[in-house]
């Protein structure tokens, strides 16, 4: 409507320079016209044909990750008399008065994990005077994932992530060792999985090699009992400290993994997922863990007795370690919090948290 109210103004100038015979008014109005009417040409010419390109990245990328962006704005017959390209991850408008195409290169780091919906960008085209405006929106949306990072597991004292190098690395193998005593020397199978350097000859599924050459080993059901156990618990409002122990987990299935693998019990499950060696099974993990939020507890009944160590990784700072905890027989259990426990031996730090061991409840002796 601007533009039309600027040229019938001019046209009323000329009407009123003709009424009162007042050639003076003529100047003024003829220009009001053009402006009016050269305003919309050339932004409708510029808008004719104009596109945005945006070239997304991968639709994974960890926390604090660079995300590289790419982005081609193409316009119509004419160059724009003015305006802006607005794309939300920017944070800023761009301008491409002048420009027949504007390529924007930037790499975009996102701060929390989760799902992110990257909105179509905009592009505005109008003249210097603001009269016209045309608007262009993108094609499509698009989805990321954005990971918790994973953080070098310390030594107590030795600052998280920052000075893992200075503070010593990883967690005492005496602690969370796959450790199988007399009790737990079952041979059940329980399947099948690639050949590890150094596993005796007679635990190579042989009929498997013969048929299709490939080296498999035999993975027994006391195996899975005593490899560290990670409990991840997401009870708590508090993001940031969720947040932390997404992060703690994540990195500690990774480090655990490396050293001889591990199993993590993702919050709504009842069957831990294993992680091998080769970080087998991780992938999948890694990515529920970005989306995980905050609810309930899980339940002490699907622990079960394990000879290996369980870790519970919690949001809750230095509350203490959940009863069901400090009663379950296990190698060794640890607490794993952004605050140690007040009653706790500091075993080592990742992600902004602690990781306390727990002693045994004792159980009181009757008089």
């Amino acid at each position: 409507m601007r533009p039309f109210a600027v040229a019938l103004f001019g046209l009323a100038l000329c009407l009123t320079g003709a009424t009162f015979d007042t050639s003076s008014l003529y100047v003024p109005g003829v220009a009001l016209i053009a402006i009016a009417g050269g305003a919309a040409a050339w932004v409708t010419l510029a808008a004719s044909g104009a596109s945005i390109e945006r070239r997304a990245g991968p639709h994974t990328v960890s926390e604090e990750e660079p995300y590289p962006l790419r982005i081609e704005v193409k316009t119509g017959a004419v160059p724009p008399p003015g305006g802006e390209l607005i794309e939300p991850l920017l944070g800023w408008p761009v301008p491409i008065a002048g420009r027949w195409s504007r390529r924007v290169r930037i790499n975009v780091r996102f701060q929390r994990r989760g799902r992110r919906v990257l909105e179509p960008g905009r592009l505005v085209i109008r003249d210097p005077l603001r009269l016209v405006s045309r608007e262009l929106i993108g094609s499509s949306s698009d989805e990321v994932l954005v990971l918790p990072r994973v953080e070098p597991v310390t030594a107590p004292g030795g600052g998280g992530a920052g000075a893992g190098r200075h503070g010593g690395h990883g967690i005492d193998p005496g602690v969370l060792g796959r450790r199988l005593d007399a009790s737990m020397a079952e041979l059940e199978i329980d399947g099948l999985r690639p050949y590890r350097e150094g596993t005796s000859a007679s635990r190579i599924h042989w009929p498997t090699v013969a048929r299709r050459g490939e080296m498999l080993e035999r993975r027994l059901v006391a195996e899975l009992d005593s490899a560290p156990l990670i409990v991840l618990d997401p009870s708590g409002e508090d993001e940031e400290a969720l947040d932390k122990a997404v992060r703690a987990a994540a990195s500690l299935c990774v480090h655990l993994g490396h050293a001889g693998g591990c199993a993590i019990l993702l919050p709504g499950e009842r069957r831990p997922v294993e992680i091998g060696h080769d970080l087998a099974g991780w992938a999948s993990v890694h990515a529920r863990l970005a989306l995980v939020e905050s609810g309930p507890a899980p339940s002490a009944s699907v622990l079960g007795p394990r000879g290996g160590a369980v870790i519970w990784v919690t949001a809750h700072a230095g509350v203490g370690a959940p009863r069901a905890l400090e009663r379950m027989p296990a190698g060794a259990r640890i607490v794993v919090s952004p605050a140690p426990l007040p009653r706790g031996r500091a075993l080592f730090e990742v992600a902004g948290c602690t990781g306390s061991l727990v002693e045994r409840a004792r159980r009181g002796v009757a008089a």
